[in-house]
């Protein structure tokens, strides 16, 4: 009788494993398929943005694998964040090493950071809308978006110089991108 009740036991922890694995791995390719559906969409509206950087982008996300399309979207602003602060810091220290540095391009970097920090800001309450509705957040993901714009704009003024934040700029456009796409059609 113990034996066949320890078989029942295991037999059933068998089916349970097996079938929160298999729940599981179909949650994953429901969230892949999550993924590329909107980077599909969010490509279409914007042919700036590669499909590739935005599955890339959403993939990399903690908890995308398993997101709904709300909270991929949350996921999406908060890598837009953290993608934006990380630049205001770059910027921070490319201006603490200011010594020698042209004073156009010494100016140019005031002003960029200037432009996060004000963006920042606002990308902060517009996620702070979408976590509280599910939507909105608009016009954080604009500020933001204008910020990365304006800075790549004022750096193009140092002509001959490989501008150091065209990269990191140009990850903020085009996760404001992502970005917009979560937070102006829901």
């Amino acid at each position: 009788m113990r034996v066949s009740m320890v078989f029942f036991l295991l037999t059933i922890q068998l089916f349970l494993f097996l079938s929160f694995n298999v729940e599981s791995s179909n949650n994953n390719c429901c969230s892949r398929n999550l993924i590329e559906d909107v980077c599909k969409n969010f490509t279409q509206v914007d042919p700036t943005l590669r499909y590739k950087f935005c599955i890339d982008s959403l993939e990399a996300g903690p908890g995308s694998r398993c997101a709904n399309r709300t909270e991929l979207g949350l996921i999406a602003l908060n890598l837009l964040l953290n993608n934006a602060t990380d630049t205001q810091c770059y910027i921070k220290q490319l201006l603490g090493k200011s010594k020698g540095l042209n004073p156009i391009f010494q100016s140019n970097l005031e002003t960029c950071l200037e432009l996060y920090l004000l963006g920042i800001f606002q990308l902060k309450e517009g996620i702070r809308a979408y976590e509280s509705f599910g939507y909105g957040g608009v016009f954080g993901v604009s500020a933001i978006s204008w910020s990365g714009t304006r800075c790549k704009d004022s750096m193009k003024e140092n002509k001959g110089a490989v501008p150091p934040l065209k990269k990191r700029n140009n990850d903020v456009m085009h996760l404001s991108s992502i970005g917009f796409g979560f937070t102006s059609d829901e």
